[in-house]
């Protein structure tokens, strides 16, 4: 599949699992809530303490992967048990958003994607939160790859 289907995964998967590395080498992986900006820029919000900001901080760089499509199946002409499915894999690096016109523009990105019929709340909640909120923008370092079976 090529790069634009693979960003199409992207887009329709409800959570995007953000796999990343612990301090002490082990795996610490937990599906979020990400919206992508361009080819390149994902962000995700969180708060400014635990374990996800300290595996960022140890090692920034992480994996992603999306699932839209899980359909098991069976054929009945085969006589085979199966999966249809659409996925995508991406990696990136991970930073915390520091400037709070980014920081905005990422949380209004994340409300219109999963919150849209909310947001003539949005200026009310940012003005609440902005200050204990963090975001956090993960550059791709390479283009995502993409696999199907239908």
């Amino acid at each position: 599949m090529d790069v634009v289907w693979a960003f199409e995964v992207f887009d329709r998967a409800p959570y995007v699992t953000v796999s990343m590395v612990r301090e002490n080498g082990t795996p610490y992986g937990l599906p979020l809530n990400l919206v992508r900006k361009d080819e390149h820029t994902f962000y995700f919000h969180c708060a400014d303490e635990g374990e996800k900001i300290d595996c960022l901080r140890h090692q920034p760089i992480v994996s992603l992967s999306a699932v839209s499509k899980c359909t098991p199946a069976f054929e009945v002409e085969k006589q085979n048990f199966t999966e249809h499915y659409h996925s995508a894999v991406a990696v990136g690096r991970a930073e915390i958003v520091e400037n709070d016109d980014e920081k905005i523009e990422a949380l209004r990105l994340l409300c219109l994607r999963f919150l849209p019929t909310w947001m003539d709340h949005f200026e009310d909640a940012i003005a609440r939160s902005l200050s204990r909120t963090t975001v956090v923008r993960i550059s791709l370092t390479e283009p995502p790859v993409g696999k199907c079976k239908e």
